[in-house]
């Protein structure tokens, strides 16, 4: 198996972030696994051959919003930057930066998620 790395991402409404997750930046839905209550224990979505997964982690937790700023980014390749920008545009993202040729070779946009997690979508341009 080859080494993998993937980022486990905390949600007051993991149902809620799954859901948005999939409508506006084009995850699909691989697990969803909720407790008595109908809260999500564990999820977890892909992208590709890629997968984040998201939990709740109960009443100590703080989202970025709460907190008053990003806590983490999350760094995603994507085929075309352009139109998945379009796209989470058009579905209501805060987009903080439109996509961009960087020096170190990647077109990219940075975008927030419902609870204020950093998005950072680019394709390799070489």
């Amino acid at each position: 198996m080859p080494n993998e790395i993937s980022p486990y991402l905390y949600y007051e409404d993991g149902g809620a972030a799954m859901d948005w997750l999939i409508r506006v930046f084009g995850f699909e839905e691989d697990m969803r696994m909720t407790n008595d209550k109908g809260r999500i224990d564990h999820g977890q979505l892909k992208l590709g051959d890629s997968i984040v997964m998201l939990g709740e982690p109960g009443p100590h937790y703080q989202s970025p919003n709460k907190r008053g700023g990003a806590t983490a980014g999350v760094h995603v390749y994507v085929d075309d930057v352009d139109a998945h920008y379009e796209h989470a545009k058009a579905e209501g993202a805060t987009i903080h930066m439109e996509p961009t040729d960087q020096e170190y070779g990647d077109r990219r946009y940075d975008a927030e998620d419902l609870e204020g997690h950093n998005w950072f979508f680019a394709k390799r341009l070489s």
